[in-house]
C-alpha cells in the first residue's frame, strides 16, 4: 500500500509539473485627465469593451479638477517610481514636463502617428521620441444662441471680439427688459487658472499680440496689441459679463449657459453634451463657431490629450494595447458621436457618424491647421507651469482692476525674464514695446 501511495503522489507531482500555470488576468490602471461625469461614464464603457476584446482589466483612477492639481499629482506619482498607474492621460501642454517618465511609443505607432493632425502629433514628440499617442483633440470655441441671434436681427455669430461686445450688450439689454435680470451677454473663464491662459491667448493672438513667449524664445507679451486685448476684456467684467466671471472656471460658465442665462459662452467642445442634453433649456437653440477674431485672424487655443505608458509599469505590453485601443479610429469616431469629443484624426471629420450629431465639427478640420494658437509649453518645457501661472496672475490683475494693463504687462515681462532667462522683443510682425 505504501508503494501504491508513493506512485499516486509521484503521478500527481509529475502532472502538476506538466500542467501550465494559471495566469491571473492583468489589471491595468489608467489615470485620466478628464473629470466631467459624462466623459468618465463614456470612458468606462470604452474600457469595458477593451476588456471584452482583450481580457485585460482596467481600473480608472479619479483625478483632481484643476489642471495644476492634476499635473502636481502626475508628477508626484511618477517621481515616486510606483508601478501604478500604467497609463497616463497627458495634456497637450505637459509633454516636455513629463517626457522622462514615459517609454518611447514610436516603435509601436510609427505609422499611426502620421495619420493625426500634424500640429497635434508634434506636441507629443520630444527629440524624436513619441511620449504619448493622441486620442482626442480640443480647441477653444464660441457657443452662441441661434434663437436669440435671429430674434435680435443677426444672421451669423460675431466675427470679431468688438462685434461680440456689441451683440452681447444688445441681446442682454433686450432680455433684461423682458424681466430676466439674471441674463448676461457673455460668459467665459476668468479665474486665475489655466483656462484664463487659454482665453487670454485667444484675445491677444487675434489682435497680433503674440503667444506670450515665441518659438524663438522671445518674450513678446509686453506689446500694445496684447495690452489692448486685456483692456477690452476688463471692460466686459460687470458690463456684458457678470462681476463674478473673474472667479469662473469651465463648469461655472457652463452652469450659467445651460440655464439659458447667457447669449455667448467661450468653452471647449466637450461642453456640447450637457448643452444639448434632454431637458436642457437651450437644447436645439445654440450652435458653435471659432472664437471671434481681430486684425490678425480668428484663433482657438489648442487643447487635447494623449496617452503615455509609464516606464515603471509592470505591464508595458498590455499598456501599449490599451493606448492602441483608445486611440483607434473606430473608438475615436464613437467617442465623438456619443460625447462630442473632437477626434485627432483628420479623416474622421468627413464621416457622417461624427458630423451627424456634431455639425459644428466641420470647421475643425481647417481650424486645426490654421486657426489655432498654442500655449508656449514646448519652448519653456519644465518652466511652463511657472510661466502660465505668472501670465494668469497678470491678466487676472487687469480684469479685477488691481493693475493697469501696461503695468501688468511690464511686471509680467520682468517676471518671465527671471523665470526663463529669455530675451524680450516684439511678437512676429507685431509692434515694438510701448
Amino acid at each position: 500500500m505504501a508503494a501504491a501511495v508513493c506512485i499516486v503522489l509521484l503521478s500527481l507531482l509529475l502532472g502538476s509539473c506538466t500542467r501550465p500555470p494559471v495566469r491571473e488576468p492583468v489589471t491595468l490602471t489608467l489615470l485620466e485627465e478628464w473629470t466631467a461625469k459624462t466623459i468618465n461614464e463614456g470612458r468606462e464603457q470604452e474600457l469595458r469593451q477593451f476588456t471584452q476584446e482583450t481580457g485585460i482589466q482596467v481600473k480608472l483612477l479619479p483625478s483632481p479638477e484643476s489642471a495644476r492639481e492634476k499635473l502636481a499629482l502626475w508628477q508626484e506619482l511618477l517621481r515616486s517610481g510606483t508601478s501604478s498607474p500604467d497609463v497616463y492621460g497627458i495634456d497637450v501642454i505637459w509633454t516636455r514636463i513629463l517626457d522622462e517618465y514615459f517609454i518611447d511609443l514610436k516603435p509601436y505607432f510609427a505609422s499611426d502617428i502620421s495619420h493625426n493632425f500634424p500640429v497635434i502629433a508634434a506636441r507629443y514628440s520630444v527629440d524624436g521620441k513619441l511620449i504619448a499617442m493622441p486620442y482626442h483633440a480640443d480647441i477653444g470655441i464660441l457657443f452662441y444662441r441661434t434663437d436669440l441671434l435671429r430674434e435680435y436681427g443677426y444672421s451669423e455669430p460675431p466675427r470679431t471680439w468688438d462685434e461680440l461686445g456689441l451683440m452681447a450688450a444688445r441681446i442682454q439689454a433686450g432680455e433684461r427688459a423682458k424681466g430676466n435680470k439674471a441674463f448676461w451677454g457673455f460668459v467665459w473663464q476668468g479665474a486665475a487658472a489655466e483656462a484664463l491662459t487659454c482665453n487670454a491667448l485667444e484675445w491677444q493672438a487675434a489682435e497680433g499680440g503674440g503667444q506670450i513667449i515665441e518659438a524663438d524664445k522671445t518674450i513678446s507679451v509686453k506689446n500694445p496689441n496684447a495690452i489692448r486685448a486685456w483692456q477690452r476684456a476688463a471692460r466686459w467684467v460687470g458690463s456684458i459679463s457678470p462681476p463674478s466671471v473673474v472667479g469662473y472656471k469651465e463648469w461655472d460658465s457652463q452652469n450659467v449657459w445651460v440655464a439659458g442665462e447667457a447669449a455667448f459662452m467661450r468653452n471647449w467642445p466637450t461642453y456640447y453634451v450637457d448643452s444639448q442634453a434632454v431637458g436642457s433649456p437651450i437644447r436645439n437653440k445654440f450652435a458653435i463657431a471659432l472664437p471671434p477674431g481681430g486684425k490678425a485672424g480668428r484663433f482657438g487655443t489648442l487643447g487635447g490629450a494623449g496617452l503615455g505608458v509609464s516606464r515603471f509599469s509592470a505591464h508595458p505590453r498590455e499598456a501599449v494595447e490599451l493606448v492602441r485601443y483608445l486611440s483607434r479610429r473606430d473608438v475615436q469616431a464613437n467617442r465623438s458621436r456619443v460625447l462630442s469629443v473632437p477626434p485627432s484624426l483628420p479623416e474622421l471629420y468627413d464621416v457622417p457618424e461624427v458630423l451627424g450629431p456634431n455639425p459644428g465639427f466641420a470647421m475643425f478640420r481647417q481650424a486645426f491647421r490654421t486657426g489655432i494658437v498654442s500655449r508656449p509649453s514646448n519652448v519653456t518645457g519644465q518652466k511652463y507651469p511657472d510661466v502660465s501661472e505668472a501670465y494668469t496672475r497678470a491678466v487676472h490683475s487687469v480684469l479685477t482692476g488691481e493693475k493697469s494693463a501696461p503695468e501688468a504687462a511690464a511686471d509680467l515681462e520682468n517676471e518671465l525674464i527671471r523665470i526663463t532667462g529669455f530675451k524680450k522683443g516684439p511678437p512676429p510682425g507685431g509692434s515694438a514695446h510701448p
